[in-house]
């Protein structure tokens, strides 16, 4: 038997691909390139920690009596003023006037001064040729009176004044700047004093001089204060500082001689009085003959001096009434009032002093001894100040 041949599987052939003909050079893809992100080394991760734990304060037990409320802010004084003036101040042209009481002070004060002239004169017989030079140098040392020095001499001699220490200044000049300025007057032409008293006082004096006490000045409102200066400057302003000073530095000369003449006089009579009666009578005789050949011979102007301090009393009074109307006029009326209200208590109370001292029993005031007071009492200075309470405050 024949063997066939073995036969092997078939494969199916692939058909041939077309050939593409060969690129030079040849293209390959090309990678996108993105930046490569720089690698930080990590922070070491710790475990989370939780808050510490403190120990709460328990919140305080309710007490049994109720808290007492907080005490209030003390309210500012009724008659306390703003003393911040920042608006603009008008000063007036006339910064000084003569009134009609100033005027009086002179005319009144005429007598005194030919007086003290008659007694310069008798002085000047001594120098023989320069007697004139001393006359002539009396009439002119009036000026002193406006003096800056003489006035400081003045105030520290005569008025027992001082200069306030830097706290008191600080508490005086923006008072004193407020009255200034509502009144239109240069504040810086009066100089401000302290007098060491526990009374409530002022004075005016010379020409520039303001004085307050302590006792006004630590112890009063600044609005009363204000009041008081204002009074003060309404002196300086009426001419009445100046026309009083001026008139009792020309009467000092006679009121010198006026002194030792009463001096005399007193020896006189003591050593008389070892001769007895005759020797009295001679005194009186002699002394007495003199007088009235010296009013004979001066047409009676020595006369005319007795009656002088009645008569600048008075005027003395008018002054202060026209001072508390310049303090009234510049809105210090309801302040003054006060002022002139504690005055009169403590006049009240030195009354009951003198009353318990003299044993219960209450002295009364003579007549002349009123009319001789520079000052009108109480209820006339509040009398006149009634047109200006009435008014609405500044």
């Amino acid at each position: 038997m024949t063997q066939q041949p073995p036969e092997y599987p078939q494969y199916p052939t692939q058909s041939p691909q077309p050939s593409v003909p060969p690129q030079y050079p040849p293209q390959y893809p090309q990678a996108a390139q993105q930046p490569i992100p720089p690698q930080y080394p990590q922070a070491p991760q710790y475990p989370a920690q939780a808050p510490p734990q403190y120990p709460q304060t328990p919140p305080p037990a309710p007490s049994a009596q109720p808290t007492p409320p907080a005490p209030a802010e003390p309210t500012a004084h009724p008659h306390h003023i703003s003393t911040d003036h920042t608006g603009r101040v008008h000063i007036r042209s006339d910064q000084r006037r003569t009134d009609v009481t100033a005027v009086g002070s002179l005319l009144l004060h005429l007598p005194n001064f030919l007086c003290s002239l008659f007694v310069v004169g008798l002085v000047s017989l001594l120098f023989g040729g320069f007697g004139i030079v001393v006359i002539l140098a009396w009439l002119a040392s009036g000026a002193l009176v406006f003096h800056r020095p003489t006035e400081s001499a003045v105030a520290r001699r005569l008025l027992r004044l001082r200069y306030p220490t830097p706290p008191e200044r600080a508490k005086l000049e923006p008072v004193w700047r407020e009255v200034t300025a509502r009144a239109g007057i240069e504040g810086r032409n009066y100089e401000l004093w302290v007098e060491d008293s526990d009374g409530l006082n002022a004075v005016a004096a010379a020409g520039h001089i303001v004085g307050v006490t302590r006792f006004a000045m630590n112890e009063l409102p600044n609005g009363e204060l204000a009041a008081v200066m204002a009074h003060e400057l309404g002196h300086h302003v009426g001419g009445h500082a100046w026309a009083g000073l001026l008139g009792y530095w020309y009467a000092l000369p006679g009121r010198v001689a006026w002194r030792v003449l009463k001096g005399f006089s007193r020896v006189v009579f003591q050593v008389s009085k070892a001769f007895g009666c005759i020797g009295v009578g001679v005194v009186v005789v002699v002394i007495g003959s003199i007088t009235l050949a010296t009013i004979s011979s001066l047409y009676g102007l020595p006369l005319l001096v007795l009656a002088v301090p009645y008569a600048l009393a008075a005027v003395g009074r008018r002054s202060e009434l026209r001072a508390d109307e310049h303090a009234a006029a510049l809105g210090f009326a309801p302040m003054l009032a006060a002022v002139l209200g504690k005055l009169h208590q403590q006049e009240q109370q030195a009354e009951a002093a003198l009353t318990a001292a003299n044993g219960g029993v209450k002295l009364e005031e003579s007549a002349l001894s009123k009319l001789l007071s520079s000052h009108p009492d109480y209820y006339t200075r509040l009398h006149h100040l009634q047109p200006y309470l009435q008014q609405p405050p500044r």
